[in-house]
């Protein structure tokens, strides 16, 4: 997949099997976005076994199971929900869409992992709510700019540490690259793809909960803009929030689809954490002007100045844990309220944004 397209990204961590050949059965339902190779490749390396792949354009499963042989094209969504084998449903259809699907995997007895935004309306979030609680099924969302991310694992564990002691504010910045021509139409219409704040916000929102440990947020002020894409009236191409956690923490971020023609990646990601006690800054995708990769960690302390190489040291060890989670019925992967939390307040901080010309 290319570095250069988001829509395409599709990271590959490493094997670190929880469970061993058919413990753990999944299947994958709808694939209008690139993400579900990421998606699949995490709980590929976490020791799950790929069984059925379902879309309904032909030319998306062949795709698929080329990159996935081992992967069965089912004839219907039915085929797949019926399979008792099958314990999981990986979905990355149109956002608009995600929620539905959901809904018929936990009634069909299995547990659901979606793209982000895992949803684009209150209306859908409280579905969702009600669908878990009658079935007992978990709605998780793949988060991949955290949970796919090697410097963000190892933000989290630095943290964890009490390296900088309490974080007190999260600065995000989410850039992207447009790359029209090779959109889908429903990318530029709101109504499927949900507002920018919604849909690449989200991933700035789930980091602000999970690095200041905040579990519910007020967004404060956010807007939105279409700067430069009159062609595309529907589409956001700018888009910044600020949120007060129920701890106290700050949050701002910035999200775009002005990543320059002339970078490598999709998208210079950067994350910024203020402690207390010192602070981190993440460089993920790459570090602007020198050779080499993404993943640079940057920190300081009480004891100094500090600089880690996270690529190749962490892996993603979220899909291991959802796999274990989905098996004992536990919460280490992601609390369901997290994620809930998480996609309410990127729905909320989209309904009242301010547009700007």
């Amino acid at each position: 997949m290319d570095k250069r397209d988001g829509m395409n990204y599709a990271p590959v961590g490493r094997p670190d099997p929880v469970v061993k050949p058919g413990e753990f059965t999944f299947a994958a339902i709808g694939l209008d976005h690139g993400h579900i190779y990421g998606m699949t490749n995490g709980l590929l390396e976490a020791g799950a076994t790929l069984k059925w792949v379902y879309d309904p354009d032909p030319a998306k499963v062949a795709a698929y199971c080329k990159c996935y042989p081992q992967a069965a094209a089912a004839a219907c969504e039915a085929q797949i929900f019926d399979d008792p084998e099958v314990r999981l449903i990986a979905g990355a259809c149109v956002p608009g869409d995600r929620a539905a699907l959901g809904i018929r995997a936990m009634r069909a007895g299995k547990d659901y992992f979606t793209d982000k935004a895992p949803l684009i309306s209150l209306e859908q979030l409280d579905a969702a709510r009600a669908a878990v609680r009658e079935t007992g099924r978990k709605y998780m969302v793949c988060f991949s700019e955290r949970l796919q991310s090697e410097s963000a694992v190892y933000a989290g564990e630095l943290i964890r540490q009490g390296a900088i002691g309490r974080v007190i504010q999260v600065l995000g910045m989410g850039p992207h690259r447009l790359n029209a021509p090779s959109r889908p139409a429903w990318f530029f219409e709101r109504a499927r793809y949900g507002g920018i704040l919604c849909d690449i916000g989200s991933h700035q929102i789930e980091q602000f909960l999970f690095y200041t440990g905040a579990t519910d947020a007020t967004v404060a002020a956010s807007k939105i803009a279409n700067y430069n894409h009159p062609e595309y009236p529907e589409l956001d191409d700018f888009g910044d929030a600020t949120l007060i956690g129920n701890n106290g923490a700050t949050g701002y971020f910035r999200v775009d689809w002005f990543t320059p023609d002339g970078l490598r990646s999709w998208g210079d990601g950067r994350t910024f954490i203020l402690g207390t006690g010192g602070y981190i800054e993440l460089r993920k995708n790459l570090d602007v002007g020198r050779e080499g990769d993404g993943d640079h960690v940057f920190w300081v302390d009480g004891k100094g100045e500090h600089t880690f190489d996270a690529r190749g040291k962490t892996g993603f060890p979220f899909f291991g844990q959802l796999v274990l989670d989905c098996l004992n019925r536990t919460e280490n992967a992601m609390t369901q309220e997290h994620a809930f939390k998480a996609s309410e307040l990127c729905v909320r901080a989209q309904l009242q944004a301010v547009k700007v010309e």
